[in-house]
């Protein structure tokens, strides 16, 4: 906790992020509450994709999705290495979901505005559906760029790779740069090169390992509030 009353404390907050240059954004629960479950209608359609092309039953479906996630990064990946899948057909069938769940979050989208530097959304999910989610939360114009599982060549996070080509692909230093997920694990190896972390605490991944801390700089559970706080207003 840091010494002093609010505004002073937002103060020492901003003045420890004076080196940020570079606000990289994860998308999913990220930029709009975990309780709107739209990785949860997704998820749905990982499975039934399973399903068709495999021939399996629900549950053997969801157990192989899982079993590819947990030891590829991604589902898609774990399809391509074992099932030669086409990404672009697997991405355009996963992503064709409704969005009524989202809603602008004004104060999200006026913090982000007001945030100096660059501004870019780092994605394991294809950049289309990524610019329609944004468009939904009110923040279609807010980034420079979105890096998506396409400009990773289907390396995905959390692997070391994955946060080097991003990091040469937009010519950044990652010690002058913040990165924010929702999925603690995401944040270990963009700690590794140098980057400032923040993770999003908001109910959207459990089981968070013991380590996890060694590479969490900061936890928050309100992103919208957080940046407000960091860029010095009054709460």
């Amino acid at each position: 906790m840091l010494p002093g009353g609010p505004a002073a404390r937002a103060h020492a907050m901003l003045a420890a992020l004076q080196h940020v240059r570079n606000w990289i954004f994860d998308l999913d629960n990220t930029l709009y509450p975990a309780s709107a479950d739209l990785f949860g209608l997704i998820d749905q359609r990982m499975t039934t994709f399973i399903q068709t092309l495999l021939g399996l039953d629900w549950t053997a479906a969801r157990a192989l999705q899982k079993d590819y996630f947990h030891a590829h990064g991604t589902t898609l990946s774990g399809l391509m290495a074992e099932h030669g899948v086409d990404p672009h057909r697997f991405l355009s069938y996963v992503h064709d979901i409704e969005m009524d769940a989202l809603t602008e979050d004004r104060r999200l989208v006026e913090a982000v505005a007001r945030l100096p530097g660059r501004k870019l959304i780092f994605t394991n999910g294809a950049a289309d559906y990524a610019q329609r989610v944004l468009a939904r939360l009110g923040l279609g114009t807010s980034f420079e760029a979105i890096h998506d599982i396409h400009a990773c060549a289907y390396t995905p996070k959390p692997h070391p790779d994955a946060y080097r080509v991003m990091a040469q692909a937009f010519g950044i230093d990652p010690a002058e740069s913040l990165f924010i997920e929702d999925m603690a694990r995401n944040l270990k190896p963009a700690k590794a090169i140098g980057m400032t972390t923040v993770w999003v605490n908001n109910g959207s991944e459990q089981g968070r390992e013991p380590d996890d801390r060694a590479y969490v700089d900061y936890e928050v559970t309100d992103l919208g509030e957080w940046l407000h706080r960091i860029l010095g207003d009054e709460e």
